[in-house]
């Protein structure tokens, strides 16, 4: 009995994610007055096909995709975009989720965010403040001292080890 009540939930949950994928707006990033502005052909040339479709439309890449979630490097997490840094390893943990997941940016001026419905309830955008590419979403369910989850997409990183802040 209780296998048929993991196998429907496993089943739904699948439905809901190909829902949300098929859902899925497919338009330029996060609008507004951002300083790096490119058209979409030069995005293109800039970024890898699966960089451009989370960086430029707003997709998702597959969990446990990206060797970012498992990297244990000190050093920083930048936009793959703009090389703008955004992340710290100092507040990068194991969520399980499957998506590079940090507490916290490296400043509040780094990211900016939005309220995104693709899922019918709306959920918190993140988006790089200097290029307006998508990076994922934050959630109220990660650890203290923040409470807050950034559930990141690992190809819309690059990582600079070493330091682990940037200069004010």
């Amino acid at each position: 009995m209780m296998r048929r009540g993991f196998l429907k939930t496993a089943l739904a949950a699948v439905g809901a994610l190909g829902a949300a994928s098929f859902l899925q707006r497919r338009g330029e990033a996060a609008e507004g007055d951002f300083p790096v502005k490119l058209a979409p052909e030069a995005w293109k040339a800039k970024l890898s096909p699966d960089q451009y479709a989370v960086l430029r439309e707003e997709a998702t890449e597959r969990p446990f995709s990206s060797a970012l979630n498992e990297n244990k490097q000190a050093g920083l997490y930048a936009c793959a975009g703009c090389d703008n840094p955004v992340y710290s390893s100092a507040t990068k943990f194991d969520s399980g989720t499957g998506w590079p997941s940090f507490y916290a940016p490296v400043s509040e001026r780094a990211i900016g965010s939005t309220t995104d419905y693709k899922l019918i309830y709306p959920r918190t955008e993140v988006h790089c403040a200097r290029c307006g590419g998508h990076l994922g979403h934050v959630f109220d369910d990660g650890p203290q001292p923040t409470g807050k989850r950034h559930c990141i997409n690992g190809v819309a990183l690059t990582f600079r080890p070493g330091a682990t802040t940037i200069a004010s």
